[in-house]
């Protein structure tokens, strides 16, 4: 068997191991329409309460340094009132395509309920199944780094169409680990996975998370998936499917 050049991989998920117009199509319009009512009947619970503390402060960090118009959640807003404020900043975020830990976190809360009751199944590309399968029998680990929060990632692996692939990934990163145009987030991901950058591969669509991958030494490559975005000229290599990454 050809040995294969790298020792890890790491993955991102939108446009790479899952269509585009499942995030934007399916995903984010569900938790838009259900944020009010979501928040209407958990706002007792501790950890949602944590999410808009996280939501508060970064309406005032927003407010105060690229975004003046940002909608604010008062802190002595309570009930409706909360609610109202929160939502209005929560579509103001997603129209703005934003990837705040405070905004994944909530909307990772309201996808586990559609998962849960079986309105939500995830769409992941057919040779993510078989390349995952192909990792995992030679015991190379397989990780995600997403914008959205683990506990989404994980919602997302654990019903897809093909049921629950969460045993054959080996561990999950998000925007707490660093954001993902910034190549500390890889040298970091490196060191907790105990590889050397230079042994780990990085899939993405995105040119920005591949430059900053590839400043810290990982071997890249750009996810080229129907209604993916044109990218301008670049020197990473591409691929098509996850095949491509098996061959010599």
């Amino acid at each position: 068997m050809t040995q294969l050049p790298y020792r890890a991989v790491v993955l991102d998920i939108e446009g790479t191991t899952t269509p585009i117009t499942f995030v934007y199509d399916v995903l984010f319009p569900y938790a838009r329409e259900r944020v009010a009512e979501f928040l209407s009947n958990n706002l007792d619970n501790p950890e949602v309460q944590r999410d808009l503390e996280l939501l508060r402060e970064q309406a005032q960090e927003d407010a105060a340094g690229d975004f003046p118009n940002a909608p604010q959640v008062p802190a002595d807003a309570a009930g409706n009132a909360l609610v109202e404020a929160a939502v209005t900043n929560i579509h103001w975020q997603m129209d703005a395509d934003r990837k705040t830990t405070a905004l994944k976190s909530l909307q990772g809360k309201i996808w586990k309920d559609g998962y849960a009751a079986g309105t939500l199944v995830a769409s992941v590309y057919p040779d993510v199944f078989d390349a995952l399968e192909h990792w995992q029998s030679l015991e190379l680990p397989a990780y995600i780094y997403s914008s959205g929060s683990i506990a989404a990632q994980k919602l997302l692996f654990g019903h897809t169409e093909k049921g629950d692939l969460r045993p054959q990934l080996a561990g999950y990163f998000d925007t707490t680990t660093g954001p993902k145009k910034n190549a500390q987030s890889y040298l970091d991901i490196a060191h907790l996975i105990h590889q050397a950058p230079e042994d780990v591969v990085f899939v993405t669509d995105n040119l920005d998370e591949a430059n900053a991958a590839a400043d810290a030494g990982m071997q890249t490559r750009i996810a080229l998936r129907p209604g993916n975005a044109p990218l301008p000229e670049h020197d990473h290599p591409t691929l098509t499917s996850f095949d491509a990454l098996f061959e010599a």
